[in-house]
């Protein structure tokens, strides 16, 4: 979600930044037209006291040397799936924030929208045209921008957790196949499907990782069953909705422990499904060394980092 223009920059690539209360998280990436694209830097920066201690961490860090983006959280925004209106590229936003009015429990003219195009049968085989409307409160990114100003961070851009996911999974993809990759958040899972590139389908998953970390036995194969439900269920739908697009397996994200959800899946799921190898498809530089929970902590900010700027969202 492009809502912002860029400034300017001495380092390529994108710098992805998350500002926590007491912390701020970033990553690093470059994409490379051929060979493996990189994270050339990331982690996690504590601080004390208040919003100048996030400043400090930016100016020691020299964030004023790239072009950096952020990420909404997923309470603050709306991924609304939406039919494509049948108008000029000029009149479209227009037109989306007039189809999206009534799934939004405020007024659109308070809205913030953008949209992710969702490519047709290249065949030409559906008479259907889909979009993903992305909404959030114009106060929202006021004051994600604000926090950003006031760390003295040059924010560019703010995106969403689907397209950085989206991203990550475009280095897994097999030709002319689609992949699906799903990841456990502490409270919540993120599943997303790629096709050529492109984020065809996105839903969350009401398990996290906690609730599989924090129970045991029964209660443990309980909620990966839930997960294994869900999963067969939306791929069922995107069978019934894509028809064009062959879904090759589906790619876990990385965990910060090993739960056994991987094994779990390949005896429940028609689908080949493999572990995430990060190091298998990114190089990671001398200031990115992570370990398996630490993948998982910066996960959707390694895959904002990789934002291709080729693409207009």
């Amino acid at each position: 979600m492009k809502w912002f223009s860029k400034r300017g920059a001495s380092e390529p690539g994108w710098l992805a930044v998350s500002l926590q209360t007491g912390s701020v998280s970033f990553a690093h990436g470059r994409v490379a037209s051929n060979g493996k694209s990189t994270i050339s830097r990331c982690g996690t920066r504590a601080y004390a006291g208040d919003q100048g201690g996030a400043d400090r961490v930016a100016r020691e860090l020299q964030f004023d040397r790239y072009q950096c983006l952020t990420l909404l959280a997923p309470g603050e925004y709306q991924l609304l799936l939406v039919e494509a209106p049948n108008v000029q590229p000029g009149e479209l936003k227009t037109a989306i924030r007039w189809r999206v009015k009534d799934m939004l429990d405020y007024h659109a003219d308070d809205a913030t929208i953008d949209v992710l195009d969702i490519p047709p049968d290249p065949a030409g085989g559906s008479r259907t045209h889909s979009m993903y409307a992305v909404a959030a409160r114009n106060d929202v990114i006021q004051e994600c921008v604000g926090r950003f100003d006031a760390a003295r961070i040059p924010l560019s851009v703010i995106d969403i957790p689907e397209t950085a996911q989206r991203n990550i999974a475009a280095l897994f993809e097999p030709e002319n196949r689609g992949l699906a990759l799903l990841y456990l958040g502490a409270g919540h899972g993120l599943l997303t499907i790629n096709f050529r590139g492109e984020l065809y389908l996105a839903r969350r998953i009401e398990v996290g990782i906690d609730q599989i970390t924090g129970a045991t036995g029964e209660r443990r194969v309980e909620a990966m069953n839930r997960i294994a439900l869900e999963l067969q269920r939306t791929f069922d739908h995107f069978d019934r909705q894509f028809p064009f697009v062959a879904v090759a397996k589906l790619i876990l994200g990385p965990e910060p422990e090993s739960t056994g959800l991987a094994e779990h899946l390949k005896a429940s799921l028609d689908l080949p499904v493999e572990a995430a190898n990060l190091g298998g498809v990114l190089g990671f530089g001398a200031g990115a060394a992570l370990d398996s929970a630490g993948e998982w902590r910066l996960f959707h900010l390694l895959g904002a980092g990789l934002r291709n700027e080729v693409k207009a969202l």
